[in-house]
């Protein structure tokens, strides 16, 4: 398993339009991907999960990976958190 935190950069935080781009991400990859925010874990493969977790722009989030592609999928993910995920 490898996890890193990184902060939510866009200014809309986690709405619709790019919980739905990180998802798409996520599901490219075998590797279970998840991520903790205030207590809370998500899963990074499910719109409503990513939803949920009521995530605003600032926010710290640690996103964990685990399986035979973990360590492509968190430099994937990271990356495109830290892009804005398309904002």
């Amino acid at each position: 398993m490898v996890s890193q935190k990184v902060v939510i950069k866009n200014p809309t935080g986690l709405h619709l339009r790019p919980a739905g781009i990180l998802c798409k991400e996520a599901m490219a990859f075998h590797s279970l991907i998840t991520f903790t925010f205030r207590g809370d874990t998500a899963n990074a493969k499910s719109v409503l999960s990513v939803l949920g977790a009521g995530i605003k722009s600032g926010d710290e989030i640690e996103v964990f990976c685990e399986g035979t592609d973990e360590k492509e999928a968190l430099s994937a993910i990271v990356g495109i958190i830290e892009d804005g995920l398309g904002e």
